[in-house]
């Protein structure tokens, strides 16, 4: 009676993502399931490679100076901001997330360099070149698939996490860029 009892309360005070076995297979089901239905749509693949010309031969210090200018206009409705986030792309992804019925809590897309092309939502900062969710993609190839770490954020009272995949020229299967998407991880488990 008293193992039971033990048992129940270490249950009760076990966060639910401690008691997943696998995470990381619910969330890859996740991506082949729904996220790969529409990560290469015409619009997302249309704005990376737009942006893509743009951007292809900036150096660090051009790069360097965007994420400064970013950070500085985040909020201020700046066109550098806006670009990203009034764009067809951007609404693209906006209707991805009304539609997984609160599953997914934010959506980035990134060109080459790691420079953001569309955004849900404003992100910190406007280069990810430097962060996992890009250097475990894109530069991977066309199939890889980076899943950030499970961490319990304060304003949603949820635990989420962020996976990121290469996103290829449907034509030549070569990457061109890389996406992350923020889900509710504890409606996925």
């Amino acid at each position: 009676m008293i193992r039971a009892f033990l048992l129940s309360a270490a249950l009760v005070a076990t966060p639910p993502m401690a008691m997943a076995v696998e995470p990381h297979a619910a969330m890859q089901a996740y991506v082949d399931a729904e996220i790969m239905t529409w990560a290469h749509d015409g619009t997302i693949i249309n704005a990376i490679a737009a942006q893509n010309a743009e951007t292809s031969g900036y150096d660090a210090i051009q790069i360097d100076a965007l994420d400064k200018t970013w950070r500085a206009e985040v909020g201020t409705g700046s066109d550098l901001v806006n670009g990203v986030l009034k764009n067809a792309a951007a609404d693209f992804l906006r209707t991805q997330i009304a539609s997984s019925g609160g599953m997914i809590t934010e959506i980035f897309v990134m060109d080459a360099q790691g420079l953001n092309v569309a955004a849900s939502g404003a992100t910190s900062d406007y280069w990810q070149g430097d962060e996992a969710k890009f250097q475990e993609t894109y530069p991977k190839g066309a199939s890889a698939v980076h899943f950030g770490e499970i961490e319990f954020d304060e304003s949603s009272q949820t635990y989420q996490a962020q996976i990121s995949v290469t996103i290829t020229d449907p034509a030549s299967g070569k990457p061109i860029g890389a996406m992350t998407i923020g889900i509710d991880a504890e409606a996925l488990m």
